[in-house]
């Protein structure tokens, strides 16, 4: 199948509102973007629940402001997902994570993404995965 995104598209930034509906908000900016790129249908389902998992993590335990952004690399064959956020609310940036409601996000994400990450500064964090598009 041939993929119509870019090769090195670098990720788009779009500010989102630090609210609950801002993961829907972000899984209809990655849809759009996704079919644009021409991303099957599969991928581009992992993809959009990787959006929505980070994006609510972001607004349950960290600060404004809140950004997502995506990219599509040919080269690598994977759609790059990144959600900055203001940091963490509080001393602890793992608070609520163990709770049996919550915490099951990062365990998806680990299933889903060929790679993910997190980078902390102060003020300031970024949230990173990387989803296979190609079979």
């Amino acid at each position: 199948m041939t993929h119509h995104c870019d090769a090195k598209t670098p990720a788009q930034p779009f500010a989102l509102a630090h609210l609950p509906q801002a993961a829907g908000q972000a899984r209809t900016i990655a849809q759009e973007l996704l079919t644009a790129w021409g991303v099957a249908e599969e991928a581009a389902e992992c993809v959009l629940l990787t959006v929505s998992e980070l994006v609510a993590n972001a607004v349950l335990h960290a600060q404004p402001p809140l950004c997502l952004g995506l990219g599509c690399d040919h080269d690598t064959g994977h759609v790059h997902i990144e959600v900055s956020d203001g940091g963490p609310v509080g001393d602890d940036p793992a608070a609520g994570l163990a709770d049996d409601e919550h915490g099951r996000g990062l365990t998806i994400i680990d299933h889903l993404a060929a790679a993910h990450g997190d980078c902390h500064e102060s003020g300031h964090a970024v949230h990173w995965a990387d989803i296979s598009y190609q079979e």
